[in-house]
């Protein structure tokens, strides 16, 4: 008897594009011999709609070839297993994963816990400090109103104009440093300031897609990335390079600019790989990571220091994302992977 699988794609976040690009990678990986598939929309407004023909998701419009589900509890209740492929925000950050648990269903990806602390990027660092891995220095800023707050390591709350952040910002990091919103993926809102004045800018354009921001140190280095695989017993990719075709990783990089290039496996010192390969493995367990994830690090140039930047609990299935590819490098093909994926599923 096949499983009935249902993949949630699309979105309310900004990565809602991105998502459906991966939805469309994995459906067409996916052996139809072993699973009944049940591809599902959410549109950026937030309405849920099933697929009628599984030849072809690409999204329209006039979202033809779909209907809108009415009773999207019961619709889920039917299904044996969910891949929920919602990348940032409502996807990827323990809400939709909240709802799987309440009807007890079992999903791929990591739990409420860790969706919601990988999301959001101040908490992360949090428990990177907390478990001795080696990050950038950053400032913690909430945004209230029209007014700014800094946030300091101890949690301890002051009001400061834009002047004053940018005077500490100075002071405490140097230039150039980088402003990201704090809940938002795909590099979405990030950007680099050379300066005050640049600063101040890109502190209120962070502010537009989340009011908790974070200000981190610039790292003058290799960008690379780890992926991970498993519960318990997780197992790491090898180490793949980013060589952005802009001045850092932005979204147009990523998907847009086909100059950025990846380098699989990364041309570093198997030292340094396999100190990558632990980290990941060990971030992925402080957020109490289950499923997969992409860990995302820095090489400092000169030191070849490594330095953890982030982790992705639903990183991108595309035909170009870094998660497939690293495992691929390792023997692992696209449809075996997502095979023991839906394997690993837990509610």
């Amino acid at each position: 008897m096949k499983v009935k699988l249902g993949l949630i794609f699309g979105g309310m976040s900004t990565e809602n594009e991105v998502s459906v690009m991966s939805a469309n990678s994995i459906l067409k990986n996916l052996d139809k011999d072993k699973y009944e598939i049940f591809p599902i929309y959410i549109s950026k407004d937030g309405v849920w709609f099933e697929y009628l023909n599984l030849d072809n998701i690409e999204i329209d419009k006039n979202l033809s070839n779909t209907k809108e589900l009415n009773n999207i509890v019961k619709y889920l209740q039917n299904l044996d297993i969910i891949f929920p492929v919602l990348h940032g925000l409502y996807g990827e950050d323990g809400t939709i994963q909240g709802l799987f648990k309440l009807l007890k269903k079992p999903y791929v990806g990591c739990g409420v816990l860790a969706s919601s602390v990988g999301m959001d990027k101040a908490y992360t660092k949090i428990i990177f400090d907390r478990a001795n891995i080696n990050q950038a220095q950053y400032i913690y800023l909430k945004k209230y109103k029209d007014k700014y707050i800094y946030v300091d390591k101890k949690f301890n709350e002051k009001y400061m104009d834009l002047d004053e952040i940018a005077d500490m910002v100075d002071r405490k990091l140097g230039f150039p440093v980088f402003t990201k919103p704090s809940n938002s993926g795909s590099s979405i809102g990030i950007n680099k300031a050379k300066n005050k004045e640049e600063l101040k800018e890109h502190i209120k354009h962070a502010s537009e897609f989340d009011n908790k921001i974070l200000i981190e140190e610039g790292i003058e280095g290799a960008e690379v990335e780890c992926a991970v695989l498993g519960n318990e017993e997780v197992i790491a990719s090898c180490v793949g390079e980013i060589k952005s075709a802009e001045e850092f990783y932005s979204y147009d990089s990523k998907y847009e600019n086909e100059n950025s290039r990846t380098i699989i496996p990364a041309d570093i010192d198997k030292e340094v790989s396999d100190e990558i390969k632990r980290l990941a493995v060990k971030a992925f367990k402080a957020i109490d990571g289950k499923g997969l994830s992409r860990v995302d690090f820095f090489v400092e140039k000169n030191s070849n220091k490594v330095y953890i930047n982030e982790i992705n609990t639903l990183p991108g299935f595309t035909k170009i994302s870094m998660y497939p590819k690293l495992f691929e490098a390792e023997g692992i093909k696209y449809n075996e992977l997502l095979d023991r994926l839906i394997s690993l599923a837990s509610n």
